[in-house]
């Protein structure tokens, strides 16, 4: 019951309240994005969505567009600022997604949706990520966040898809809140967030 029915109505109730109590927050935000990073404020970007269906997924913008000689766009540690690892240390640039989880797009605790050229590269098991709305949080996210490995991510995500209930998602939000305070786990050694998922044979090489 609560899969089907009271979840959805604990994601527009908390989001709602989320979005108006935030409001001014989500401005002061929005106007320091524009002064320090430009135009456009907001980053957008498709991902897969419950059943790997995509769609777009809105943040506050971290990174410049810094371009080598050649047009290219710099790697990800380079254009994300100062400000920019600040916002996201405090998942501050996540909360437009709350627009999502409005939607119905998101739910407030799910699996992370991922970019979408890992769709192919998932196992079976792996896959089962997608059986529920992805999260603006989730059990891997109070977990290790960016610092586990990819296995163990895509394990904590199945586990939470088995473990549904109102008690778990109470649990999830209020050490997200904690998470976030202490500001654990932003990001993976020498990474920005965490390395691009390559597929589980090469996971399995590093393992080795």
């Amino acid at each position: 019951m609560y899969r089907r029915f009271g979840k959805r109505l604990l994601d527009l109730a908390l989001a709602a309240s989320a979005l108006v109590v935030l409001a001014p927050v989500i401005v002061v935000v929005a106007v320091l994005v524009r002064t320090r990073l430009g135009s456009p404020v907001l980053f957008t970007q498709v991902r897969p969505g419950k059943d790997g269906r995509p769609f777009r997924m809105v943040k506050f913008r971290t990174m410049t567009d810094a371009r080598d000689a050649a047009g290219q766009l710099l790697s990800d540690d380079v254009r994300l600022t100062r400000f920019g690892r600040f916002l996201r240390s405090t998942s501050l640039d996540e909360l437009p997604e709350l627009w999502n989880v409005l939607v119905g797009h998101m739910s407030l605790v799910g699996p992370r949706p991922l970019l979408m050229q890992y769709l192919p590269l998932y196992s079976d098991k792996q896959r089962r990520r997608h059986e529920v709305l992805p999260g603006l949080t989730g059990w891997a996210q109070v977990n290790g966040r960016n610092r586990t490995t990819w296995d163990e991510r895509f394990a904590q995500d199945v586990w939470y898809v088995d473990h549904v209930s109102l008690g778990v998602d109470l649990k999830i939000l209020v050490l997200t809140v904690l998470k976030v305070v202490r500001r654990d786990g932003v990001s993976a050694e020498g990474h920005a967030t965490m390395p691009y998922f390559q597929g589980n044979a090469v996971e399995e090489r590093r393992a080795a």
